[in-house]
């Protein structure tokens, strides 16, 4: 049985096919959607899923993640 936690953070990524990815730092909790609010949703899904049997966490945090290149001449 896992203990309660106080926040759980995700770092959500944008997909190369469209879409977001959010990944849950420290527990193995992973989902996809197309758009924002379906990651929403989704995110609240895969964690009631994960804490099935112990506490949810009071809080999520999703922490969107931006990875850009620029190329220097």
């Amino acid at each position: 049985m896992k203990a309660g936690v106080g926040e759980l953070v995700f770092d959500v990524t944008r997909d190369q096919e469209g879409g977001f990815v959010a990944e849950c730092i420290g527990d193995d909790i992973i989902t996809e959607s197309d758009t924002w609010q379906e990651l929403r949703a989704k995110v609240m899904e895969a964690v009631s899923a994960f804490y099935y049997d112990s506490s949810p966490p009071e809080r999520i945090r999703l922490h969107l993640v931006r990875d850009e290149v620029i190329t220097v001449k």
